[in-house]
């Protein structure tokens, strides 16, 4: 009975789907202007420290929906379509939403933690064996080839697959109620981690409070989501990475954008992340 209701939900008028979309892009912008403004001169380049634990998941948090919520949006408005299908009022709709997007969240925030944790304790084990003037650019540039590689994996493909069939995961995964679209989102938010989590080790070996890195990724995750060569998008993503990697581990210094650790931009970063700390 449940499936067979969510089948029959009516398509969203086109008025509601444009409002949803400029909702959430409006909602992204903001927080690119957040972004920017708590990030303004931390770059460090790869390896950047993210860091006090609260202000990296505030960071955090903010950082992801810059980057996701204009890929999530055919997912919003199928949840949005099988509520109003369901004729449970306006305001259950805007609130199972909102329920359904704040799950996401979670789930990406703790992936975030996830990171934080292995970057903290890998510099503990480490010491400085992975320092730039060391093996550094071969680790940064070896994490972004792994995430070339995972690219062509099967799971890759999984994840991806459900990223892109809003339809086909809702009916799967459907609970009413507003604790029902907590999980859905919650559950949604998992099986993005699976899709983008090594795009996103990428950023961290990248420079985590990079700006223009940032936007890298979010284009890179946008476009194997939404563009409609799923096949085309993945392969292209994975060689341009192969490419970035290559080039960060031997040849960083022609690679674009790449703040070098050591130079006075990463210094004035570390400065400004260690303030950031002692607060």
């Amino acid at each position: 009975m449940e499936s067979a209701a969510i089948r029959r939900a009516p398509p969203l008028p086109g008025l509601i789907q444009l409002a949803l979309i400029a909702l959430l892009v409006l909602l992204a912008a903001l927080a690119w202007a957040v972004s920017g403004a708590q990030m303004s001169g931390m770059d460090a380049g790869p390896g950047t420290d993210p860091g006090a634990l609260g202000y990296f998941a505030i960071t955090w948090v903010v950082m992801m929906a810059a980057m996701m919520f204009p890929s999530i949006a055919p997912m919003v408005m199928m949840h949005v379509r099988i509520q109003e299908g369901r004729q449970t009022g306006q305001a259950a709709v805007t609130a199972a939403t909102a329920l359904f997007v704040a799950g996401y969240l979670v789930s990406w925030l703790g992936a975030g933690l996830i990171g934080f944790a292995i970057y903290q304790l890998g510099r503990a084990a480490t010491g400085d064996l992975f320092a730039w003037s060391k093996a550094g650019p071969y680790l940064a540039g070896g994490i972004v080839l792994a995430a070339a590689l995972y690219q062509l994996t099967p799971l890759k493909d999984v994840c991806l697959r459900h990223c892109r069939s809003p339809f086909t995961f809702l009916i799967r995964h459907w609970r009413p109620g507003p604790l029902g679209s907590l999980r859905m989102g919650i559950v949604h938010g998992g099986w993005c981690v699976g899709c983008c989590w090594a795009l996103m080790a990428a950023l961290f070996a990248l420079g985590v409070m990079s700006l223009g890195w940032m936007a890298f990724i979010a284009a890179l995750i946008a476009a194997e989501k939404l563009l409609p060569w799923r096949e085309l998008a993945n392969r292209g993503i994975a060689i341009l990475l192969l490419v970035l990697g290559l080039g960060i581990a031997f040849t960083p210094a022609s690679v674009p954008g790449l703040t070098i650790p050591g130079s006075h931009d990463a210094m004035s970063s570390m400065s400004s992340m260690q303030g950031m700390d002692g607060q």
